[in-house]
């Protein structure tokens, strides 16, 4: 009886599919269900609107939907600009510094030096000797500790 329901009603099966899954998904799926239940609602959506397709194009249809919304997904997010000084970072100041460009306020020495940014002086570390007043920009850091390199050179 409730297979007959279904098979006379696709659209109510898909549609009850997507909510379920897009509902799985709320509660923790860290997006695994979220591109299946949009396909399966969208699938819900083409089944009312064309009833005389048949179960097995639904299937195909459904399956080639999930693919191609998540390539499509994986496409954008791999497009979108990638955020630097985030939440990632967040409680972490010297990461944030990474990119930063600042002027030397001591010569570099055997490799090591400080640098002054914003309000704070930072033990920096350079491949080659530098004198002060040297523009440089910070590019990793190792610890408490700045590695720079030179801008102008």
């Amino acid at each position: 009886m409730m297979l007959e329901q279904i098979a006379a009603h696709p659209h109510w099966f898909w549609l009850s599919l997507g909510g379920l899954l897009l509902a799985a998904e709320m509660l923790g799926a860290s997006g695994y269900l979220l591109w299946s239940g949009v396909a399966a609602v969208v699938v819900g959506a083409i089944a009312w609107l064309l009833p005389a397709i048949s179960w097995e194009w639904q299937g195909v249809l459904f399956a080639i939907l999930v693919i191609l919304i998540a390539y499509l997904w994986w496409y954008w997010l791999r497009q979108r600009p990638q955020e630097t000084g985030g939440s990632a970072v967040l409680n972490q100041r010297n990461r944030q510094l990474i990119g930063t460009r600042a002027t030397l306020s001591e010569p570099i020495r055997n490799g090591m030096g400080r640098v002054n940014i914003g309000d704070s002086s930072w033990r920096a570390q350079a491949a080659q000797d530098l004198p002060a007043g040297t523009e440089v920009e910070v590019i990793a850091v190792d610890g408490a500790t700045l590695v720079i390199r030179a801008l102008n050179r």
